[in-house]
């Protein structure tokens, strides 16, 4: 799927390489990078979770090949003194999230909460980490409305999906 998105974006300068999250930073190399970017899987694998029939959708929603402190441990592996990573989450796992991105040496900086629409509470977290970061200074900005009462998307949301 990664390469199929490459090629439909054309772009030319991006390699894609498959394997183990957690052996990143041995085929790429430690403090190389200077941003990652991350959708890690959302749930973990609990007898209470109900997971997609789909291998691949299940893969990529719960916690089945990887878990939350081996993405960001690797984040941190891979990125250079003061490298940036995002990561994409649910704000129910916000507590953990934070503790975990800490502990791996990622300051947690801005946080902005995603919300389908005004009146509804986020369903996604924002999360933008410094490696080597002072531990201070984390800002909450406004959240990320996606859309309108009509259904519509808002401007921002609109302005990110098609420039």
């Amino acid at each position: 799927m990664a390469r199929r998105s490459v090629a439909l974006n054309g772009f030319t300068n991006v390699d894609v390489i498959t394997g183990d999250l957690a052996a990143a930073p041995q085929l790429i190399g430690k403090d190389q990078v200077d941003v990652v970017t991350c959708n890690p899987p959302y749930f973990k694998v609990t007898p209470q979770a109900i997971q997609n029939p789909n291998e691949h959708l299940a893969l990529a929603r719960h916690e089945l090949a990887t878990d939350f402190a081996t993405v960001a441990a690797t984040a941190a592996a891979l990125l250079k003194y003061q490298g940036k990573a995002f990561f994409v989450h649910r704000p129910d796992r916000l507590p953990e999230l934070l503790h975990t991105l800490v502990a791996a040496g990622l300051a947690p900086k801005r946080l902005r909460f995603v919300q389908p629409k005004a009146d509804r509470e986020a369903n996604m977290v924002l999360i933008e980490t410094i490696r080597a970061g002072k531990a201070d200074g984390v800002r909450v900005l406004p959240p990320v409305i996606v859309q309108a009462a009509d259904g519509a998307y808002t401007p921002e949301v609109e302005a990110l999906l098609h420039g």
